[in-house]
């Protein structure tokens, strides 16, 4: 059974999967995970592959959500995303790393889209 933080979690990811179909994106894998690590969303929008981090708080307190994509979790992000497309062979497709921030009150979740949220972090 989920603890409250992993039920926050999975919720934000709902919310996140719901606001992208809505803005134009097909989700084409929810929580991929490899040896490397976790991407949240795996989306197709329009021309690009789009490899999603979802990032949620529940108050202000730790700041902003979208900061807690630290250069560390850019870095692992990279290094799953590297493994899907060699794993699906997906060499030439145009690819993007977006994330999803939603800062919670009640019940009125406040969602920013962070297109070209950081680059290709190798090392």
């Amino acid at each position: 059974m989920p603890n409250k933080r992993q039920q926050y979690g999975k919720e934000s990811e709902s919310i996140a999967v719901r606001y992208l179909k809505k803005n134009g994106y097909k989700i084409l894998e929810q929580n991929y995970r490899n040896q490397l690590g976790e991407i949240d969303i795996i989306a197709k929008d329009k021309k690009s592959l789009v490899f999603v981090e979802v990032k949620a708080r529940r108050s202000g307190g730790y700041g902003s959500p979208k900061w807690a994509v630290t250069p560390k979790k850019q870095r692992k992000i990279s290094m799953v995303a590297l493994f899907y497309l060699k794993a699906t062979k997906q060499n030439n497709v145009k690819a993007r790393f977006d994330v999803v921030a939603i800062s919670s009150s009640q019940d009125n979740p406040r969602i920013e889209l962070i297109k070209n949220a950081f680059e290709l972090a190798y090392g």
